[in-house]
Parts: structure tokens; C-alpha cells; sequence
């Protein structure tokens, strides 16, 4: 499984809403399971990002649907970055010319 960060803030929708962002992410765990991607952590953050998902998918396009479908309630926009563990690190760049 492929690991994945999702820097996440919330809409304007989302924000006026706050309350129910705690249900609104149990839902979001359910939904991913179904389509077979696994949410490991959710982190509610201060700063420059409202939320840090830490998800574990199949595969890229399977990834993408999870967070387009999450998109399109519209309560929060994601950014979302591929992750790679020691080990997974360690095989890429045993690949490289130096």
C-alpha cells in the first residue's frame, strides 16, 4: 500500500459548519474504506493547514477518486503529496547513477 499526506483547509462551508467536522470526518474514514483506502491518522493542526491526513492507498487513481469525492462535499480543498517510507526511499535510490 502506498502512503499518502493530505494537507487539508477548510471551505468557508466547511468552517461554518466546525462543529460537525469531527462527524463529518468518521464519514469521510467509512467512505475511503469502501473504496479501499485506509485513513491512518487525522490531525486537526493550527497554522497554515486546518487538517493533516495521513492515508494508505492501492494506488494513485484509486487515491485521486477518494479525494475527489471527499472535494466534492465542499467542505475542505486538499493538497496531497506522495509519501515514501526508509525503505521504499532506500530501493529508489538504489536506482539512481550515483
Amino acid at each position: 500500500m502506498a502512503t499518502y499526506v493530505s494537507l487539508v483547509n477548510f471551505t468557508e462551508k466547511g468552517a461554518g459548519d466546525i462543529k460537525a467536522t469531527t462527524e463529518r470526518a468518521e464519514k469521510f474514514k467509512a467512505a475511503a474504506q469502501r473504496a479501499g483506502v485506509t485513513v491512518k491518522e487525522v490531525l486537526w493542526t493550527m497554522g497554515a493547514y486546518d487538517i493533516v491526513l495521513i492515508l494508505e492507498g492501492p494506488d494513485d487513481k484509486t487515491m485521486a477518486a477518494v479525494l475527489v469525492n471527499l472535494a466534492s462535499l465542499g467542505n475542505v480543498k486538499t493538497q496531497t503529496m506522495r509519501g515514501f517510507n526508509a525503505a521504499e526511499m532506500k530501493e529508489i535510490t538504489s536506482k539512481t547513477a550515483k
